[in-house]
């Protein structure tokens, strides 16, 4: 009678179709488990907090992994995302010529500038291939010579664009061209050198119009640009990096125009999604 009895539950709760799909709550599974209900859900007691050290607890979400045996599995801390860098103050705080960027007609006139507050260190690993997430938000200023009297006054519109490279290991090291498929971070390069002596992989472009025609009214410091974005990297130490360019449509008599990056506090923001 127990056999039975516990039969006529099993039939109750599951419903079979011609194709071998099992419905947890619905008589007309739609895929091979299926498991009906606004607040249903799966529990599996080896993934749970007691049973397995890789879950996280109740103040934390721990990933489900597939294994190559196709087995769910939690991943171990470094499988999880990781804050791996949180600067207030990424780059120093210079007008000189490490954080120069000249002013350039129409076209790619990206250039590097800036250098990390903390040098040398001013770095983070990867233990793994991970999805790079990265936030910033990056000062500068412009103007004839960049002080108070000089502000620009031609009426010109200049397109301010910043975006971030990796290099490897410290701020002298190689610039990151490819990710970790292979692939041209972003689809192609970009020069960061006078003579596209430097090349990189460059992401997290972003850029605002600057326009002013008074030279004793108008904003020449205190902007910002501020970006987000993804980009996959293999196991290494990096060092994030800025380039930027000033543009105007047209150079004639609008002087020797210069801008300065990071010349506040830069806010550079490093988080790893690890995948792998």
């Amino acid at each position: 009678m127990k056999t039975k009895f516990y039969f006529i539950i099993a039939f109750l709760s599951f419903a079979f179709n011609s194709n071998a799909q099992v419905g947890v709550n619905t008589q007309n599974p739609q895929e091979e488990l299926h498991v009906a209900g606004p607040t249903s859900n799966i529990r599996i007691d080896g993934l749970n907090e007691i049973n397995n050290p890789n879950n996280l607890g109740s103040t934390k979400s721990s990933k489900v992994f597939v294994n190559q045996f196709g087995d769910l599995v939690l991943g171990g801390l470094e499988n999880n995302v990781q804050l791996l860098f949180d600067s207030d103050n990424y780059l120093r705080d210079v007008q000189n010529p490490t954080s120069l960027i000249l002013q350039t007609g129409e076209g790619d006139g990206f250039s590097q500038a800036g250098i990390p507050t903390l040098g040398l260190a001013a770095s983070f690993t990867l233990t793994a291939p991970a999805i790079v997430e990265v936030n910033y938000s990056v000062s500068w200023n412009v103007g004839k010579n960049v002080t108070s009297t000089s502000r620009i006054d031609d009426f010109r519109a200049r397109v301010v664009q910043t975006g971030m490279y990796f290099r490897k290991n410290n701020y002298l090291g190689e610039p990151v061209v490819n990710d970790y498929f292979g692939n041209p971070i972003n689809g192609y390069s970009l020069c960061i050198a006078s003579s596209c002596s430097e090349v990189a992989g460059m992401f997290a472009v972003s850029g605002q119009i600057y326009n002013n025609s008074d030279i004793r009214r108008g904003e020449w410091k205190s902007f910002r640009n501020t970006a987000s974005d993804y980009v996959i990297l293999g196991p290494g130490t990096y060092t994030p990096m800025f380039a930027a360019q000033l543009e105007v449509g047209n150079t004639n008599s609008t002087g020797a125009i210069k801008m300065y990056l990071g010349v506040e506090n830069d806010e550079v923001q490093i988080i790893a999604h690890y995948f792998n």
